[in-house]
Order: C-alpha cells, then structure tokens, then sequence
C-alpha cells in the first residue's frame, strides 16, 4: 500500500475542519484507509540510524505534525493532499462530488502533438497530453503537484517503464509539439539537473553522467529503461528545442516554477491505457486551482509516417464519465445490510459515485437495479463488487449489525497440504532435516549452475539483485545453497536436507491448464544427502518410503519362490503403481544435473494401467554442479510432483 506523508495543519486547512489525532484516525478508519504513523521531520531525522545530524541541523529541522496515511494500492486520486481532502469533504457532506469539464483549445498550435509513428514505434509508442490553463502554485501546491508525480511514478507506472510524466511551462515554449525517437548523439539539451550551470548534454553522455553522478543518483535507476535503445525518444517544441527525454528528464527550459500559469503535461507510454489514467489522474488532482475550476484544455494526438500523412487520431485527456450497475439485493446481501432502494442511491453521493438513479427492476425476483456514475478519477471501479465495497464504506463499518452465520461449516487442511504435513513427520523420521528457502532466485543457480538450459520463467522486472531473478521452477538450489552455506558443519555422517514447497512454471495459454496469469504452483518434495557415503541407493530409499507412504505399489517387483529359492517377476496390477526407468544423458532437460548412469526417472501408472507419467527424477549430482555450488561431498538428491501423487 502506498503511503501519503501530509502536513497536519495543511491537511486540517484543505479540510476546513480540526480533529484530535484519535478522531482523525477514526475518521481515517471510517473512511476505509489508515492512519499508520503520526511523526514530524525532525522525529524522522532523529530515528534515523543512516543519517547522523549535528544539533544545529536538528533544530533546522521542522516540528510540524506529519501525517503518514496508507491508502489501497488502486485508489490512486488518493496519492496527493487535494485527493485525499476533497475525498474526505465529499464523504463528510461538506461538498459535492466536483464535475470535469474539457474546455475549448484557447491556441490551435499549443493543443497539437505530432507523433513520428515509424521511431516511436521502436521505443515508447503512445504519449497523451493536456493543458491546464491559468492555475495558481504557491510552494505547498507546487511541492504537492511534484510528489503526486513521484507517487505515480512509484506505483501505477512501476518506475516509468510504463507511463512517464512530463510537465511544462507552456509560454516558455512553442507549439505545436513533436514526439519523435532520435539517435543519442544527435540529441541535445540542458536538462533539469544541471540548469545553474547551463551543461548542455547529448543523449549518450547524459545517460553516462547519470549512471555515474553522486548528485544524480535518483535518476540512476531510470537509465537502464532506454540507455541500451538505438533511438531514444523526445518531445519537442515548434522550434526543435529538446521539452524532455523520456522517462529520464525534463529540460530546462521548459521548466515548471512558481511564477508558472499555464502547464503542458504530457505522458509517453508503452501501454495506452495506463498513460490515460495517469494524465486524467494529475489533470483531476490539480485543475481545481485552475481560474475555472476542474477545467481542462485537450491535445490532439497525431500519429504521423514518413510522408507528414496522418495515420490515426486521438484526443486527451479522456477524462470519461461512465455508467455501472448492479442490483441493490446483490449490495445488501454481500455487505449484510437491508437498505431500501432509495437511501442506498443516497450513500453512493458520499463516495464519489453520484448521482445514482434506480432503474426497473427485470425481474421481480433480482429487484431493483442500482446505477452509479464512475468519475474519472476512479479507474478502480470495474465490477459489481467494487460499487458494493465503497457503499459499505458509505455505510459505515461499525453499523453493520453482527450476526451468528445461518450455516454451521468446519474448516480443515486442502488434501495436498495435508499430504505435505503427513510427509514432513516421515521425511523427519528418515533423519532428513527440513529447511525452507527462498522463492526467488538467479537465472545462475535455478539453469545453468544446475547443468540445464534456460527454459521459461516467472522473471521479475525490476530485481532488487541478481539473487533475485526469476522464481524458481526447482527446490533443488535452495537445498544445494543450504548446503554451501553450512560446510563447517560436519559431514561425516553425511548431511540430509529436505524442503516441501511450491514452484513456480509458466502456464501454456493454448494448453488444457490455462490459468488467468500464465503461470502456475506447482507443489513439490525435495531432499539431498550430502557426504562421504552418499551413494544412489540411499537415496532410492527414500524414493521407495514415500511412495510407500502415499499407498503407490511397485509397477514390477520379484519375490522369492518357495519351492527353488529363484525369483520371478510379479505385476501389480490393481491401484496406482510406480516404476524407475534409467535417465539418459540428453533425453530431458534436467539429465544435465546427475551423473551419467547414475540418475532415474519415476513414472506413474494409473490403475487402469494407462500412459505412464514422469512424476519425477532421482540420482547422483553431477560434479560440475557441486562444483557450482562448492560443494565438497558426493550428494544425491530426489525431486517429486506432489500434485501427482495426490
């Protein structure tokens, strides 16, 4: 959840009203975000264990009261001062729910943005724009227009790779503007960083600069997004001069001060839809200091060929107003309440949903149906259940009455993890000791340092580090780190692990297992046993005990006669059966982790006797994969598909 930090006296100002921090925090409850710190930047300051300030520089410090308020992750006009305290207005009745107008163009050429289709393409393909006309800053609106970018910067544009915003002083430039993608070299401008000195950069030697600054290093992050890109894209004036460098910088001479009346905002993106609600985000948060208040001046995009013919059209900011439905008995029964009709179409005006009207009902049965208007600040709306939640809101949590449950049910275990728990005490008993690693891990450790080639996998965008690259699709890393980092124990007894957990596999949208998210759990049982007298053997013991355990039989087993004392072959032939089967170097992509001739397969055969399914591998490690891991001793190790087994 993002946390908004706002000055008590600022906020209390916005408000028009003064609370006790209890009742503030009440209120915050009520509301449905929270109250998660009340501090002051000099408390900050001392608490900090990083940073150590001389007593001069604490008592320059402020004591003025901070509020730090968490608000959900999806509420994102709640992200700045103005969205929180007109929210709050709205819901204690102090105001109504504003209207947002798209005013006329007051100049052509300011309100045309000209997009070279063929570069952009390449690198950052959308941009949306907006003008908001004749706005008023002082040093609060200012900090706060900054930080409500830096917000979203953050959150909804998950560190500007999908949305970054650009904000200009319109009368310091001319339009109309371009975006346009240009060789590093043949870009250059001043940027924001260096404005007192009026360093002119090219793209190359900023992204250098940048990478290297102490001064700059909050742009650090950002190079990597475009720096290794052919073209890098840009928005211009009228005049050629370079506006910003997305999703790095802006320029200087477009820069927004306090003397600024006129802003141009533009977000270039590589997904439209999010550019739309973050533009219409800012332009809602900060049109209400407009001369005409909630105002707001479109752009008309422009998509452009080689040629100067215009490909396709678009004009912004949308800032749509939309319709939504849902029955007042579906609203009840989810919430548990029993409010009419009427009073509920009430309520939705305390939660920016407003005006409500009833429509007919369809059918006697489903009642009357309740349709609310979606502002456009409020892109988290997008079902039934949502309206229901912030009616709820409006209801008040405290008022709904608690009652005892109509059905009496009793919880317990889903079977597979009941299946894990029962194998820990097993495995336990073996003289295996548990250990639970980390999910995530490096494209290193979960392919090439186990011998096999990289497959798919869940990958993160933005790791923290190399550690934490993909989420792992084998327990086996984990267990063989364990074992790297704990070589001053004594392995003379050898040193048996074993970890039940979850992996994580892509998930095939065209295949029978299709998942919403393209990925799937996948719950497995891992062990090793490292040590002098590590040998295969041991392992397939272990093999044997669980499936035992799980009540699989031995495919084929021999027996001996009574009569000579020879063995015959006995099949099972009712039940869920298992056999071993050698794994050849080169046959699967995991033969690369055992040593050649030392390794198997598991395979399980339904009772009906029908196609048999690998369920799992067994063997020696190969040398080269101790060696990865530094690991001193012979190890052999077992994974299992627990699902199978289940």
């Amino acid at each position: 959840m993002p946390t908004v930090a706002i000055e008590r006296t600022a906020l209390f100002t916005h408000l028009g009203r003064t609370y006790t921090d209890a009742e503030f925090d009440e209120l915050c409850f009520e509301f449905g975000v929270e109250l998660d710190e009340i501090t002051s930047e000099r408390e900050e300051a001392t608490k900090s264990s990083t940073v150590k300030l001389s007593k001069d520089q604490l008592a320059s410090l402020s004591e003025e009261v901070i509020y730090k308020i968490d608000v959900p992750a999806n509420r994102y006009d709640l992200l700045c001062i103005e969205g929180i305290s007109r929210s709050l207005r709205v819901f204690l009745g102090d105001m109504e729910a504003p209207t947002y107008q798209i005013v006329s163009p007051t100049e052509e050429a300011s309100s045309t943005m000209t997009v070279v289709q063929s570069s952009t393409a390449t690198i950052r393909p959308f941009v949306v724009c907006a003008i908001l006309r004749d706005v008023t800053f002082d040093e609060a609106r200012y900090k706060s227009f900054i930080e409500l970018q830096d917000q979203l910067h953050r959150n909804l544009c998950r560190q500007r790779t999908l949305v970054a915003i650009g904000t200009h002083d319109l009368d310091s430039v001319k339009g109309p503007f371009k975006y346009d993608a240009r060789s590093p070299k043949d870009i250059r401008f001043v940027p924001l960083t260096h404005t007192e000195e009026q360093r002119e950069f090219d793209g190359a030697s900023l992204m250098e600069c940048y990478e290297t600054d102490a001064n700059c290093k909050h742009l650090k992050p950002y190079v990597p997004i475009i720096k290794n890109s052919p073209l890098y894209p840009v928005v211009l004036d009228n005049e050629e001069t370079v506006l910003s460098l997305p999703p790095i910088i802006n320029g200087s001479k477009s820069r927004i001060t306090l003397n600024t009346k006129n802003v141009f905002i533009e977000c270039t993106a590589t997904d439209l839809t999010k550019a739309n609600i973050v533009l219409d985000t800012v332009v809602a948060m900060f049109s209400e200091y407009a001369a005409v208040p909630f105002s707001v001046e479109p752009v008309t995009v422009n998509y452009v060929n080689d040629d100067n013919s215009i490909v396709k059209s678009y004009v912004t900011p949308q800032m749509y107003t939309r319709k939504e439905t849902t029955s007042v008995k579906f609203v009840n029964s989810l919430i548990g309440i029993d409010v009419d009709p009427e009073p509920m179409a009430e309520l939705c005006n305390k939660i920016q949903l407003g005006p409500a009207r009833l429509l007919p009902a369809p059918s006697e049965e489903e009642g009357p149906i309740l349709e609310v208007t979606v502002p456009p600040t409020r892109s988290d709306i997008l079902h039934a259940v949502d309206i229901a939640e912030d009616i709820a809101v409006a209801y008040g949590y405290n008022n709904i009455v608690k009652t005892v449950p109509k059905t009496c049910t009793v919880g317990g275990e889903q079977p597979l993890n009941h299946l894990g728990d029962l194998l820990r005490e097993e495995i336990g008993r073996a003289g295996y000791v548990e250990v639970l690693t980390h999910g995530l891990c490096s494209i290193k450790d979960n392919f090439t340092a186990l011998g096999r080639p990289v497959t798919a996998a869940v990958s993160l965008s933005n790791p923290a580090n190399v550690e934490y690259q993909v989420v792992r699709t084998t327990l086996l890393p984990g267990l063989l780190k364990t074992l790297q980092h704990n070589k001053s124990m004594s392995f003379t007894g050898g040193f048996k692990l074993f970890e039940i957990s979850d992996v994580v596999l892509p998930d095939d949208k065209h295949v029978v297992t299709e998942t919403i998210v393209g990925a799937k759990n996948a719950r497995r049982v891992c062990a090793t046993y490292a040590g002098p007298t590590s040998g295969f053997e041991v392992i397939h013991g272990l093999v044997d005990r669980i499936m035992t355990l799980c009540e699989v039989a031995p495919e084929e087993e021999y027996v001996a006669s009574s009569g000579n004392k020879t063995n015959k072959l006995v099949h099972c032939k009712e039940g869920w059966a298992y056999t071993i089967r050698e794994l050849k170097a080169g046959e699967s992509d995991v033969s690369g982790t055992y040593f050649p001739g030392r390794a198997a397969e598991i395979l399980l055969t339904s009772p009906k006797g029908g196609h048999r399914v690998v369920v799992g591998t067994f063997g020696i490690l190969h040398p080269n994969v101790l060696e990865n891991f530094d690991i001193n001793y012979p190890t052999s190790a077992v994974e299992l598909d627990l699902e199978s087994l289940l």
